[in-house]
């Protein structure tokens, strides 16, 4: 059975016809508390996702998608995106390339499978640390590993 996850080149078509914004390092691509209903996708360049004033995950994976969340849970973004570094960025508009294209639609929800799988896993091992009373330092990185997962750390599902 072939994979419902849409191979890199497959993916990376259906973006080429999206805008394309440019931004210089540390300007911000999306703001906590802001309504876009964008889907925005790294092309090139890296981002820090802070939340609460604390920086979550540093992303420079080509095809990472940012506001995901907000798009699907109709909300406003719950981190800023801040570029690291030069960057551009694929974007678009939430409803309409979700409602058209299933593909975008798989690649997001992949992302999102892969994220709540791994932070599972994390969440697994942090209760075992409890059970067998790990010192706290150690529950303490399995935790931020958990949270890194759970914003946007880690690889895409396609391997970009």
């Amino acid at each position: 059975m072939p994979s419902l996850i849409p191979d890199v080149a497959t993916f990376e078509r259906r973006l080429e016809g999206l805008p394309v914004v440019k931004h210089r390092a540390r300007e911000l691509v999306l703001t906590a508390g802001s309504k876009t209903g964008a889907l925005v996708f790294l092309r090139s360049g890296a981002v820090e996702v802070v939340k609460d004033g604390v920086q979550i995950a540093s992303v420079n994976a080509p095809g990472s998608v940012f506001g995901e969340q907000a798009v699907l849970l109709d909300q406003p973004h719950t981190a800023d995106v801040r570029t690291l570094e030069q960057s551009e960025f694929y974007v678009a508009d939430a409803p309409a390339i979700l409602a058209r294209d299933p593909t975008v639609a798989l690649y997001v929800a992949a992302i999102l499978a892969r994220r709540l799988d791994a932070a599972n896993r994390w969440l697994v091992a942090v209760k075992r640390q409890l059970q067998i009373g790990e010192p706290p330092s150690l529950i303490a990185k399995a935790v931020e590993k958990v949270e890194e997962l759970l914003s946007y750390g880690g690889r895409d599902p396609t391997g970009w």
